[in-house]
């Protein structure tokens, strides 16, 4: 032990290159170089929070065209919604509350950007009076007997 030398220092093995220094593109070009087999594959979307992949049907599809779009509230639905609750006296909020709905749901339906739901329009047909289904759209529904 006394002849060990403290200031000497023996390297066992190399270590080979990081897995970033790998893959940089100096290494691979120094790797094709020396003549070694270099295998590059581009991962779509790696390290991204990307799991399915978009095809371009799926792109078409989200553009709306005329075939395929959601049917929207006409506008005619809207005013009418709009005149029933003012007749009313009732808020956009106030009519949302009464219907257990938010106050933007209404704000869509009068604008016409809502698409139409049935158990919405039920509803605000109900609070204000008025039928926005059909065709009598705008006339007051009638009190009648429900059939069971």
């Amino acid at each position: 032990m006394a002849e060990s030398d403290w200031d000497t220092v023996t390297v066992l093995r190399k270590k080979g290159p990081t897995a970033a220094q790998a893959k940089s593109k100096q290494a691979i070009l120094a790797a094709q170089r020396r003549g070694e087999d270099v295998e590059t594959s581009k991962k779509w979307a790696a390290g991204q929070n990307k799991q399915h992949s978009i095809t371009k049907n799926t792109a078409k599809l989200d553009r709306e065209t005329e075939e395929l779009h959601h049917d929207r509230v006409t506008l005619e639905v809207g005013k009418v919604i709009q005149q029933g609750r003012q007749s009313k006296g009732l808020t956009q909020k106030d009519l949302a509350t009464k219907i257990n709905e938010k106050p933007q749901v209404i704000a869509d339906y009068e604008s016409g950007r809502a698409i139409p739901n049935n158990q919405v329009l039920g509803k605000i047909e109900r609070a204000i009076g008025l039928k926005l289904r059909g065709k009598d759209v705008g006339k007051p529904i009638e009190k009648g007997p429900r059939a069971k």
